[in-house]
């Protein structure tokens, strides 16, 4: 019988997240906000929590203070010590001549002092920026049950896709065989050839292996330390390596498994929160996405000019948090967080604001993301010439104008 208790949870949550630009350049990427009143990290860790994990060490390096700060605010409700349950941030720490982590596989070598002093006989490794929902417990049971020296999480993506990461090749008992990381050429799933079988950053280890290959891997002056690239490879040649296909909790159709890696897809992945019926589920009692409570008074939509052309306070298919103000203002299919305000007669489309943006009277926002407590000035137009947006902000490949931080618009 899986026995919880044993299991140590280790979140990778230290990676710099160049790909999504200026929202990373404050921030580390599991801090960055999501969906409104939620932050990258709240998923796995719900995960964690709804799979009865309770001893969660989450592992920071790059601009760690809002992470930390929200780990402290929003997840302190599970730290029972004298229970041996605990949700704690542990930084980077220089010691014994030892430099910044040099991967994920180093991350966790450096750590290993925690896994010492536990009573711990598997490791469960995640990553700490990744969408979905999924029951740890099942992926650990087959561990057991497989007898296997570490199983990775796995899930079907589309062949096109696939090159942006780890690709698994399994046998018919879906033991590894072969491992590509972000391959140009990935291999498909024999007879399926449009889609492969994808890493998800998620692995199951006994505690005795990792500790081994942890210790041979950081003696390796030829290895670059990463647990994909590195430790798996090493771990096949003589280990028992399987990996274990995606069981969605989501209760969808289609499985539901998101990288928001890049801007395009952060924000791709916030606007599905606003269809009629979008492929993740904000909204399941049964398996809850936990945060920090709002203290905040309920969202506020006032005028009710409806004859055409007069000030109308409304927001329809989008998400807008508590503490928001929609004053004469005029909101569609965006993602509005605490605290926010839309001034009369501006208008905010297929965007997505941090806390406390403000909207100045008569502006424009198209297709944006506003990083917290910017102020866009009257009568500004934000997305609508792309060209000229280049000029003064950060803009994505498939065009979303990013407005960092801390930015001062005349």
């Amino acid at each position: 019988m899986l026995d919880t208790r044993r299991v140590l949870t280790l979140i990778l949550a230290g990676g710099k997240g160049e790909r999504l630009g200026p929202l990373t350049s404050v921030r580390a990427k599991p801090a960055v906000p999501f969906a409104g009143i939620y932050r990258l990290i709240d998923v796995p860790l719900s995960n964690c929590i709804n799979s009865d994990l309770r001893r969660v060490l989450v592992l920071t390096q790059y601009m760690a203070h809002s992470l930390n700060s929200h780990l402290h605010e929003a997840w302190r409700f599970i730290s029972r010590p004298v229970l041996g349950e605990y949700i704690e941030s542990i930084p980077a720490q220089l010691r014994d001549g030892s430099d910044w982590y040099h991967g994920t596989a180093d991350a966790v070598y450096h750590n290993l002092r925690y896994l010492e002093g536990s009573d711990a006989n598997v490791v469960l490794i995640l990553a700490g920026d990744h969408i979905y929902k999924m029951d740890y417990r099942l992926m650990l049971s087959y561990h057991r049950h497989t007898g296997a020296d570490v199983v990775v999480g796995a899930v079907e993506v589309p062949l096109a896709a696939a090159r942006a990461f780890g690709v698994i090749q399994v046998d018919d008992l879906n033991q590894v065989t072969g491992f590509q990381e972000k391959s140009a050429s990935p291999s498909p799933i024999p007879g399926r050839p449009d889609l492969a079988l994808a890493s998800m950053g998620i692995y199951a280890f006994k505690a005795d292996t990792l500790r081994a290959v942890l210790h041979d891997d950081a003696g390796d002056p030829s290895s670059s330390h990463d647990i994909g690239r590195d430790i798996l490879p090493r771990l096949m040649r003589e280990n028992k390596v399987y990996a274990f296909p995606f069981v969605d909790m989501n209760r969808k159709a289609a499985k539901y498994w998101r990288d928001v890696g890049t801007v395009d897809a952060y924000w791709e992945a916030n606007m599905d929160f606003v269809a009629v019926d979008p492929e993740f589920n904000l909204y399941d009692r049964d398996w809850p996405i936990y945060n920090i409570p709002v203290h905040a008074p309920p969202p506020k939509f006032v005028f009710a000019d409806e004859w055409p052309g007069g000030r109308l306070g409304i927001a329809l298919d989008s998400i807008v948090s508590p503490g928001c103000i929609l004053s004469g203002g005029r909101v569609k299919r965006s993602v509005l967080s605490p605290g926010v305000r839309i001034e009369a007669f501006s208008s905010v489309e297929d965007s997505i604001l941090f806390d406390d943006v403000q909207v100045g009277s008569r502006a424009v926002v198209r297709r944006a993301i506003i990083d917290k407590g910017v102020r866009i000035p009257d009568s500004a137009r934000i997305g609508l010439d792309l060209e000229a947006d280049r000029k003064r902000f950060w803009v994505s490949p498939q065009g979303i104008v990013v407005i960092p931080k801390g930015a001062v618009l005349e």
